[in-house]
């Protein structure tokens, strides 16, 4: 498999790049099970954040990031916006997305009870890989529409595009690829 050597938060890692058509390939970047990574690119990340109230991110790869930098806070909660409505969930706040890891239309939802304690805060977005931006879009929308304030917005790696944007904070850049590994 062709990977892609990075050094991120002064961790080296090899990223195994994955086609995702003809003409487009990424470099998987999966923080599950790497908590040596999980807490280096946590600590940076926190060292570049905003003062905030609460952490925001979305299902799933972002879980562990949000959850190591809450706990290395100190913070007590943090919200995750679910790929599907849950049993628990009461009056519901879904937004439509379509990231380019996922094949199709999918919806970000978050509980009325987390949209309470969101009305009137800090909210820092969170999540691993920035690329079309449509993931942050959909999260902005429901941070937007439980009457939050968005502080900060943060990844670990900007591909594409998100490298350029100004209203974000990462870590380190990620080139897209063709399926042959050449970077784009």
């Amino acid at each position: 498999m062709l990977t892609y050597p990075m050094t991120i938060a002064g961790l080296h890692r090899e990223l195994p790049i994955c086609p995702l058509n003809d003409n487009l390939a990424i470099a998987g970047f999966v923080i599950f099970g790497d908590p040596e990574l999980t807490t280096a690119i946590s600590q940076e990340l926190l060292a570049r954040a905003p003062e905030y109230d609460y952490i925001l991110t979305a299902e799933a790869k972002g879980i562990p990031l949000a959850h190591e930098m809450a706990r290395l806070a100190g913070n007590q909660k943090y919200f995750v916006a679910r790929k599907k409505a849950k049993a628990y969930m009461t009056g519901v706040f879904e937004v439509k997305v379509h990231s380019i890891t996922t094949q199709g239309e999918q919806s970000l939802f978050l509980d009325r009870a987390d949209a309470d304690l969101i009305r009137g805060s800090r909210i820092l977005i969170v999540d691993d890989v920035i690329s079309t931006g449509e993931s942050l879009r959909a999260l902005e929308e429901l941070v937007l529409a439980a009457g939050g304030n968005i502080v900060g917005k943060m990844a670990v790696l900007a591909e594409g595009d998100a490298q350029d944007r100004d209203d974000l904070i990462y870590l380190e850049k990620l080139p897209l690829f063709r399926p042959d590994g050449t970077i784009l």
